[in-house]
């Protein structure tokens, strides 16, 4: 349990590609610590002059279900602004990542998943893979951000508003999901275009990379923390809790 870092054997040594790897069982609902253990695998990946692409992924049945709600739950505001803080770190690292990321979703991607594959590269999803922010229903805001770099702006508002979910098909006709495949090919489709990827000069890249970001036309840290703000107001109100308590019971 926990994040791992792995490189695929190619069968000519190193390839290029690195994969962290998020293991949190029954759902993978990071912990504090969890956010940050991400953040920290994927810069250290960024940071290795042999690699030239990451590959996000994730074991179990959904590639992330947000924060681990019943931490917060009972540590109240110190695991909240926790939570904050490694999501920020954790979304931060993929965004600013010295190479490109490509995240491999299969089942729920929810809540802080959205964050992850929004400041992903390149998504790789499995055909069972859905997307979306039942923030409203958990007492918490927050990636809008990151979901508005996924569909146009009144889907993200929609989805947002009614905390529903899109699916990797609906996702790839925005353009925003590479490939759709089924569950057992994930892992290898989202190799492939890492491969194609990491074929590219490193150094180039790594320019490629910090070139594209530079112009992008939303700030997403800045934008992002904005959001956060919001999630401790609702906090601080005791809004918050009582959707929270009202999830947990519906959720027994």
């Amino acid at each position: 349990m926990g994040v791992s870092t792995s490189s695929p054997d190619s069968g000519h040594g190193k390839d290029g590609i690195a994969v962290v790897t998020v293991d949190f069982p029954p759902v993978n609902a990071l912990p504090v610590d969890g956010w940050f253990a991400l953040a920290d695998a994927v810069r250290g990946a960024g940071r290795d002059p042999d690699v030239r692409c990451v590959v996000l992924a994730a074991e179990g049945r959904g590639f992330n279900a947000g924060v681990d709600i019943k931490e917060i739950q009972a540590q109240g505001s110190s695991a909240l602004v926790g939570a904050n803080r490694g999501c920020y770190e954790a979304f931060s690292a993929v965004y600013d990542c010295e190479v490109p990321v490509v995240a491999a979703v299969q089942g729920f991607c929810l809540g802080g998943g959205i964050g992850l594959v929004g400041n992903a590269d390149a998504i790789v999803a499995s055909e069972d893979a859905v997307f979306g922010l039942p923030e409203l229903d958990r007492g918490a805001l927050g990636a809008a951000t990151h979901l508005a770099r996924l569909v146009p702006q009144h889907l993200m508002r929609a989805l947002y508003f009614t905390s529903r979910t899109a699916t990797a098909a609906e996702l790839h006709t925005h353009g925003s999901v590479w490939r759709v495949v089924p569950r057992a090919e994930l892992f290898e489709a989202a190799l492939e275009l890492a491969r194609e990827i990491a074929a590219k000069d490193g150094e180039l890249l790594r320019l490629a990379k910090a070139a594209i970001n530079g112009i992008d036309p939303v700030d997403v840290h800045r934008s992002y923390r904005f959001e956060q703000g919001f999630t401790f107001e609702a906090s601080t109100a005791g809004l918050a809790d009582r959707i929270r308590d009202r999830f947990g019971k519906e959720g027994r």
